[in-house]
């Protein structure tokens, strides 16, 4: 082999990321559903859904009954132990503030999570909660202490999310519990999608139709991989949990009646309608 054939062959295995490219590779859409009031996980194949004996990052496999998808309701993909979140992960909704050396990490909690369709419901007192768009990304092994150039091992696939906020808690409060994790404040949906390239994917968010956030997930500040790696240092991630990456842009408050779509590409839209506070029922 000659110097330059050596020096090309020498460039390519450092330019190249230790994980395949999941640009290439084949999509699969998971999806949980409900049908005669059984929860369910499934592979959407066209019109129908192959029904799986569980959930797919814990090993489901096909049972060979399938469902026509226009005759379930669709659920939350998933249901996680643990929902962590990532703070101002893009420049464009960071601001001024310092670039931080490691990725801002709050929590969800679990009972926050809902699903396509379902309504975020405002908390006694609430009166200023706001969307967010993001990629989230479902963990699919066993993670502890995970180098980021072996993160992509551990990611099943990815599904989008709103990380709803109720600004003015968060500003208040001690921590973000109230703000981040109230009931119906972790939307996420409407499937998770395994061989998408997450690294390089358009997150959009659409208020009564109208679009009000849209930027490439190549954009954030700590992309996936040095995110899942970050957060294992610290705690142990388990298939089946879920990390929300950051929202690009600004963001503004809803009111009862609202519509708010988040669409990630390659996932699909996730739509809930904005209903009435707690406290006026």
């Amino acid at each position: 082999m000659n110097d330059l054939r050596l020096s090309v062959l020498i460039a390519l295995l450092v330019l190249s990321p230790p994980w395949p490219s999941s640009a290439s590779a084949e999509t699969t859409r998971y999806v949980r559903f409900e049908q005669a009031g059984d929860a369910h996980y499934g592979i959407e194949a066209g019109e129908r859904i192959e029904v799986l004996d569980a959930a797919p990052w814990n090993g489901g496999k096909p049972t060979g009954k399938s469902v026509a998808a226009g005759e379930v309701r669709l659920l939350a993909p998933v249901e996680p132990r643990q929902v962590f979140a990532v703070g101002f992960n893009y420049l464009s909704h960071r601001g001024d503030r310092e670039l931080p050396p490691h990725p801002p990490i709050f929590l969800k909690l679990p009972g926050a999570v809902i699903g396509p369709g379902d309504d975020i419901v405002y908390p006694p007192g609430a009166h200023n909660v706001h969307y967010e768009a993001e990629l989230v990304v479902v963990i699919g092994r066993k993670a502890s202490r995970v180098p980021a150039a072996l993160a992509g091992d551990f990611i099943f696939g990815v599904t989008a999310g709103n990380d709803v906020s109720e600004r003015d808690w968060q500003a208040a409060d001690l921590q973000w519990f109230r703000g981040k994790a109230s009931d119906t404040f972790a939307p996420i949906g409407p499937a998770v999608v395994s061989g998408l390239d997450y690294l390089n994917l358009l997150v959009e968010s659409r208020l009564n139709g109208e679009t009000m956030q849209s930027q490439n997930s190549r954009e954030q500040i700590h992309d996936v991989h040095a995110i899942v790696s970050y957060i294992s240092k610290y705690a142990t991630l388990h298939p089946g949990d879920v990390i929300f990456t950051g929202t690009p842009g600004e963001t503004s408050a809803m009111v009862p009646g609202d519509v708010v779509e988040i669409e990630v590409e390659g996932v699909g839209v996730l739509q809930n309608r904005i209903g009435k506070p707690v406290d006026e029922k």
